[in-house]
């Protein structure tokens, strides 16, 4: 692993920068970034369904992402994230062109001087590429109820800054979830957080996190940090409840009863190693959602190439 890694951080100019500080077992997740400086990234989303030991599902998304600092200052950066190269195993053709959408996608992402995110700056740019994208899609193909609901909700992740910025960046957010903080390596940090609700974005979940980091390489000048998010189970039992009927009202969904939707739960795991630098030498996230002994799991992997 040590070996691996070593390899990695020859690709990455360093200086020797204070987040890590062995004295204390702490670090402190900052940007160290230069104007122009660039990282390519393979990208990875696997989903999985699974009822009780049977695998129902397995289907796979890779894409690539070049990430540039176009701006840095004493307070900020704006980074750009090119997004290309998808490819996709789903046998959906509808499935695959929604995936496909961001195919040459620019967003630029603006954050503090410490690399937390502070939002998206083209949005606008960003929601007419995709809802261009959708267009084109919905013109060239046959469209059920199904697959026009499949690309509504696609679309309804870009329709607005908000939007974008709470569903529209997964991996964005996953690559700077730890930034801006200061850990202890023997601590955990909780705190209670409000996640976006895809059912009904007026109505945020509660979700209790908990940090800590996991381990400092100090030789190697990085280290590994771990967040577990889990959503409060009786709201997301009420929300899905409420699409689902909905759902059954608008496109003819079987009816569901809210009893047996009541044992619901939505579990988000995400682990990272983080160099000095700031930049992410790896993260793994992994979703996880139960009910009625049903699994579906989300994995989605970053690895610096």
């Amino acid at each position: 692993m040590k070996k691996f890694f070593a390899l990695l951080l020859s690709c990455i100019a360093t200086t020797a920068f204070a987040q890590i500080n062995t004295s204390d077992s702490t670090v402190q997740v900052i940007s160290y970034w230069n104007l122009g400086e660039t990282q390519s990234y393979a990208i990875s989303l696997q989903k999985i369904q699974m009822t009780g030991d049977d695998t129902t599902k397995n289907e796979t998304m890779t894409y690539d992402v070049d990430i540039k600092v176009l701006d840095s200052t004493e307070n900020s950066y704006v980074i750009e994230w090119y997004y290309h190269n998808y490819q996709s195993n789903s046998t959906n053709e509808i499935e695959k062109k929604a995936i496909s959408v961001a195919e040459n996608l620019k967003v630029e992402i603006e954050t503090d001087e410490y690399g937390a995110i502070r939002g998206v700056r083209n949005w606008e740019e960003v929601s007419a590429y995709i809802k261009k994208g959708i267009a084109q899609i919905t013109s060239n193909y046959e469209m059920s109820p199904q697959k026009q609901e499949l690309l509504a909700q696609t679309e309804l992740k870009y329709t607005t800054k908000e939007a974008i910025e709470s569903n529209g960046i997964d991996d964005v957010l996953q690559f700077h979830l730890f930034h801006g903080i200061k850990y202890q390596k023997g601590e955990v940090l909780e705190v209670p957080l409000k996640l976006a609700n895809n059912y009904n974005p007026n109505k945020p979940f509660d979700v209790k996190s908990t940090t800590s980091l996991e381990e400092i390489y100090p030789e190697d000048a990085y280290y590994i940090l771990k967040c577990t998010q889990e959503v409060d189970s009786k709201q997301l039992a009420n929300a899905t409840y409420e699409y689902l009927k909905s759902m059954y009202k608008t496109i003819g969904w079987q009816k569901i009863k809210k009893r047996e939707i009541s044992r619901l739960s939505n579990v988000t795991q995400t682990v990272s190693g983080i160099h000095n630098t700031g930049w992410v030498l790896y993260s793994i996230n992994t979703v996880t959602v139960e009910a009625q002994g049903i699994k579906d799991i989300e994995k989605r992997t970053i690895e610096l190439q």
